[in-house]
């Protein structure tokens, strides 16, 4: 937001306030300074001439001899060749050794053989505006000799505020006027205090809102007999000043009241709306297209909100007019427009057409619609004083969105502690009623507070307190010590055991790979998960950003399936990669996804990747190598199972549709399946484009969590020696090795130190369905030495 001083000062004075003192201010309100800028430096040596005489030159044909008075004794002799040079004009004159703001200097010159003793400048070269059709027309009131920055009145300062989004009211010099006086004192002038009603039905337009949702307030004035044309250099200066460029008066008089009250405006060429309609709507399906005034043809979408005629749009709400309806230098009748649109749908519709303004600007935070037709009446009071306009009786002003003020309750005690000062309750009401707000005694130390529609960030309590403290002074709120007790957070296991887990998988050479929560509900088609399946009930994401990532991942699998097709495209087919995130299971519609924490390892390739094949030949990882992985996270996280230890064992209800048939193990606690391992299904494989073996590992750490840690403890070097001995079974060919580990375990589980598994056989001369199974048992007890006898 931009301003001036002397534009600030018509609402509030602060003419004997120091430029330094005044942003400080305001930087401490929170209205951070971003600029301050002296305006039209090095003007002070140009003055006013008068010009006496003008006369051909000799030698050319587009240039004249001037004859100009500029305050002195005698007149001086200037060649000019502005087509708009004239006797009695009054212009800026640059005499010689002056430096013009773009640097040029002015010297004595013979121009074709004829002296000039300085310029006449146009507006351009002095820095004012972008004219250069001729030289600079001032009042022909105006003494020659002046200074230009008395003349106009150029002695000024812009000053720029970063404004935050929740403070529309700050985006108008009435809104920063309001901040000043609040902590000067001072009172708030209004150019314009009180604004007409408007009840007039029948004056030749309509107007119609077809969405009351997008817009809850529309005015309407119509203005006759209005003249294009020249309007007074404070407007323009005001308006430059801030960066805005003139177009013409009525244009410029919305422009320059919007931001004087933070309310835009637009003016309608009245004989352009046709059949005298206007409609604020969205539009219709045939209406594809638009053209802005900037001449753009722009592509519209049916949730933006345009404002139409009798035939189609003419403007685009809350964001730019269109062409066909804009203000010419044949408009004599204006439709002013003053209108409150919906924020959301404005933000919306300037991002899509990527056409910000500075009306945007504003209904994109939001317009205060008790400020509409105060705007307006400003506005019309400036266009028939330098437009000549004759204002019609009577107006429309529809309101469907008319909404109660908000009144809140502020408890000084509540205050006080907050902040840590004791305000007294009449201080803390003159603070709140010095911005504009209602302040009432409540009674029992409480205010009642009423917060007016220009404040739409106030709507709880601790915003009452906050604006205390904004306008008390941050700097002069004590700083004092928080009382804070001696407390230990308890620590969160399960973040406990992700890192522990995540550490082993790293000693076991994988690496860590991270993938987004959201995926594509094809994974699990190409995964073979059945229709039935939990994993199938989905959550499935309102606005995706591609298809691709349409629903939330109900595996970890299928992702890192992914990482090993995208690695093996780039030449890295040896991998080992794991990952701790998040799974999302649907329970139920309508509700929130259940959400469990799992790890899922895979690897491929080599066994040992990376090194030589002439000392390992090659060798390629298998199923015991994931089986490994499984056996150190049980061993390193100390995992007990409630119904004994935690078994690797085939479970047959549990064969998932992704896994080689006979290649899957269960990591179970009892009858409870925590986590799986196998070989991938080479038909799923094939769905990656994946042609080498790939083995897998998925474990529920929610599930692992809620399982007792075994507690280590120190267990002494034996004192007696071991025994071992060698045996060999026959067993039907279903018998597990891993049942006949655990029963040998078991027996005797005193003595028994360590079984493994050597050998296993099938074939003559044992018999068909039987295998003989060979294992090394290790006896040893604590007590006494060994005999065979024991």
């Amino acid at each position: 937001m931009k301003f001036t001083l002397s534009w600030l000062s018509t609402f509030v004075d602060c003419s004997d306030l120091p430029v330094e003192e005044l942003t400080e201010k305001l930087t401490m309100l929170g209205l951070e300074v971003e600029a301050v800028v002296p305006l039209y430096q090095g003007l002070d040596q140009i003055v006013t001439a008068r010009i006496t005489r003008v006369r051909p030159h000799p030698n050319a044909d587009r240039l004249t001899l001037c004859d100009v008075d500029c305050g002195e004794s005698e007149t001086v002799q200037v060649v000019c060749g502005a087509p708009n040079v004239r006797e009695g004009m009054v212009s800026p004159l640059a005499r010689p050794g002056v430096r013009l703001p773009d640097g040029m200097k002015i010297k004595k010159a013979k121009v074709r053989g004829e002296v000039s003793l300085g310029m006449l400048c146009s507006a351009r070269e002095l820095g004012l505006s972008d004219d250069h059709s001729g030289i600079m027309e001032l009042d022909d009131t105006l003494e020659p000799g002046v200074p230009l920055t008395r003349a106009l009145d150029l002695d000024d300062t812009m000053i720029e505020v970063d404004l935050t989004p929740n403070r529309p009211d700050c985006a108008s010099v009435l809104g920063i006027a309001r901040e000043v006086a609040a902590f000067t004192g001072r009172p708030l002038t209004l150019p314009l205090a009180t604004a007409t009603p408007l009840e007039g039905t029948d004056q030749g337009y309509t107007v119609t809102i077809e969405n009351p949702d997008l817009c809850p307030r529309y005015a309407a004035r119509k203005l006759s007999n209005v003249r294009i044309g020249p309007y007074p250099w404070w407007l323009q200066r005001q308006l430059l000043a801030v960066g805005m460029r003139p177009i013409n008066n009525v244009v410029d008089i919305t422009n320059f009241v919007m931001l004087e009250y933070g309310q835009p405006l637009h003016a309608f060429d009245f004989a352009r709306i046709r059949g005298g309609q206007v409609i604020v709507r969205c539009p219709r399906a045939e209406e594809k297209k638009f053209t802005t005034l900037d001449g753009i043809e722009r592509s519209l979408d049916q949730d933006m909100l345009m404002i139409c005629d009798g035939q189609g749009p003419v403007a685009v709400a809350g964001v730019m007019g269109g062409l066909d309806s804009e203000v010419s230098d044949q408009t004599t009748e204006v439709l002013l427009e003053a209108a409150c649109f919906d924020p959301v749908s404005i933000r919306r519709t300037a991002r899509r057409l990527n056409l910000p303004s500075e009306a945007s600007y504003r209904f994109e935070r939001g317009v205060d619609p008790d400020t509409t037709l105060l705007a307006q009446a400003r506005a019309v009071a400036l266009m028939v004083e330098l437009a000549g306009a004759e204002v019609e009786e009577g107006g429309i002003d529809l309101y469907p969105g008319r909404k109660p003020l908000r009144n809140l309750d502020l408890r000084i005690s509540r205050a006080h502690s907050l902040l840590g000062i004791d305000l007294e309750s009449e201080q803390i009401a003159g603070l709140l009623s010095s911005i504009g707000l209602q302040v009432e005694g409540g009674g029992d130390q409480v205010l009642r507070v009423t917060v007016p529609a220009f404040r739409p960030d106030l709507e709880r309590e601790v915003d009452l307190i906050e604006e205390v403290a904004r306008l008390y002074g941050y700097n002069e709120v004590p700083t004092t010590m928080p009382v804070m007790t001696m407390e230990c957070a308890q620590p969160d296991e399960l973040r406990t055991l992700r890192r522990e887990a995540a550490a082993i998988c790293l000693h076991n050479g994988f690496y860590e790979a991270i993938n987004y929560s959201f995926t594509s509900e094809s994974h699990l088609d190409r995964m073979g998960i059945a229709q039935d399946d939990q994993r199938r009930q989905l959550t499935r994401i309102l606005n995706p950003l591609t298809e691709d990532q349409a629903v939330m991942r109900s595996m970890l699998l299928s992702g890192l399936l992914e990482n090993l097709r995208h690695n093996i495209r780039y030449q890295q087919p040896d991998l080992r990669l794991f990952e701790i995130g998040k799974i999302f299971l649907q329970r139920q519609e309508n509700t929130q996804p259940e959400e469990r924490f799992q790890l899922c390892a895979v690897l491929t390739g080599s066994r040992y990747p990376g090194a030589s094949a002439f000392h390992f030949s090659g060798l390629q990882a298998d199923i015991l190598d994931i089986k490994g992985l499984a056996e150190s996270l049980i061993n390193g996280l100390r995992l007990g199972g409630r119904h004994g230890e935690l078994s690797l064992r085939v479970v047959p209800d549990d064969q998932q549709p992704y896994v080689r048939a006979g290649s899957q193990l269960s990591l179970a606690d009892g009858e409870q399946v925590i986590g799986r391992l196998g070989e991938i299904e080479p038909r799923v494989l094939s769905e990656w484009s994946i042609k080498q073996p790939v083995f897998f590992l998925e474990m529920d750490l929610d599930a692992v969590a809620a399982l007792p840690r075994n507690t280590p403890r120190f267990q002494p070097i034996p004192r007696y020696p071991m025994v071992r001995r060698d045996i060999a079974l026959l067993v039907p060919e279903q018998v597990s090795a891993g049942d006949l580990l655990r029963a040998v375990r078991s027996h005797r589980a005193e003595f028994v130190e360590s079984v493994e598994l050597f050998d296993v056989y099938s074939g003559k001369p044992i018999d068909e369905g039987m295998k003989s199974v060979a294992l090394s048992v290790t006896y040893r007890s604590d007590k006494k030495t060994l005999d065979d006898e024991t």
